[in-house]
């Protein structure tokens, strides 16, 4: 995940010499590690547990406290415990 998280902002680099002076194209270059490790996790958190359901479940309790804010550690334990939960109720 470094590698391709360090690749798109080393590009940039090698190739301009001079400081880029668009907002939107640093703003775009800021961004493009996030969309890509998004777009790496997402198909992962889906099938991870065998279940779509309690799958899920678990995303939208991970969703809701990050926008809350919460930090990494709890919003990674309250996910997990969040689908225990779910796959203990159903069985």
């Amino acid at each position: 995940m470094a590698i391709v998280t360090y690749i798109p902002r080393v590009l940039p680099m090698a190739f301009v010499k001079k400081r880029i002076k668009s907002k939107f194209l640093r703003s775009f270059l800021f961004y493009v590690p996030f969309a890509v490790l998004g777009a790496m996790t997402f198909p992962s958190i889906l099938y991870s547990t065998g279940n779509l359901y309690s799958a899920l479940t678990g995303m939208i309790v991970a969703l809701v406290l990050a926008f809350l804010g919460k930090g990494l550690l709890t919003v990674a334990i309250s996910s997990v415990l969040a689908v225990y939960l779910f796959q203990f109720l159903i069985h």
